[in-house]
């Protein structure tokens, strides 16, 4: 513990709490508190030569405190259970199908640029929420503090262009469109679906906390057998 930590920690909470007085003033996504405060901590850290290891000495509270947050998911979940049971089948083998096409693109494109086994390890258990991607990579062999970045980036892009992609895509049905996002930017999509429409956001916390459940029972063996056969 140092000085300069507990500052970084305090910084932090007055960040994201400043940053959400003002995105509620100017509801613009660049001023969304998932962008706009890890932008701003990057830009302080580096010109204050603030090391990642410093900052994260009692900081590291706030990424403990995702797994609480996501199970904080299951209250709508439970309140649409309905819709959810007449839709189980679906929703499962989408989420199946994105866990795994998720897993196969990530080993490709670690394959293309050379990465190493840990760096790819990372890669590929990036496709779900931090929390699950944090219990997987230390099953796996990956790195927890590599793959927490991998999936701020898939969030933050998914949440940037999630609307032009679903726009391409066509998709008319709510279902649809939150499963996709749900499942393809974890959090950030969430927070996503759920300012398109509420039933989106609700099938994508489902999509999303099924994903990291499978993950963390599947992905073990899944990893270890696509890096083993396509390796």
């Amino acid at each position: 513990m140092s000085i300069i930590s507990i500052l970084c920690f305090i910084g932090t909470i007055l960040a994201y709490l400043f940053a959400k007085k003002l995105y509620r003033k100017f509801p613009y996504l660049l001023l969304s508190p998932a962008l706009f405060v890890p932008i701003v901590l990057i830009i302080i850290l580096l010109l204050t030569h603030v090391s990642y290891d410093t900052y994260m000495l009692d900081s590291q509270w706030i990424v403990w405190m995702l797994g609480p947050a996501t199970v904080a998911f299951a209250i709508p979940i439970y309140e649409y259970r309905q819709i959810i049971k007449e839709h189980i089948l679906s929703i499962s083998m989408g989420v199946m199908m994105g866990m795994f096409s998720g897993m196969l693109s990530a080993f490709y494109l670690a394959k293309l640029f050379h990465f190493d086994q840990s760096t790819t390890y990372s890669l590929m258990a990036r496709s779900i929420s931090t929390p699950f991607a944090m219990e997987l990579s230390t099953h796996i062999g990956g790195s927890v503090e590599l793959v927490i970045l991998f999936t701020m980036i898939t969030g933050v892009v998914g949440m940037l262009i999630g609307d032009l992609i679903l726009a391409a895509l066509k998709l008319k049905s709510h279902f649809a469109q939150g499963a996709s996002l749900g499942n393809a930017a974890h959090g950030f999509g969430t927070t996503k679906a759920y300012m398109r429409h509420k039933q989106e956001g609700v099938i994508a916390s489902l999509t999303m906390v099924l994903a990291g459940i499978f993950m963390v029972l599947f992905g073990p063996f899944c990893v270890h057998t696509i890096v083993h056969v396509l390796g």
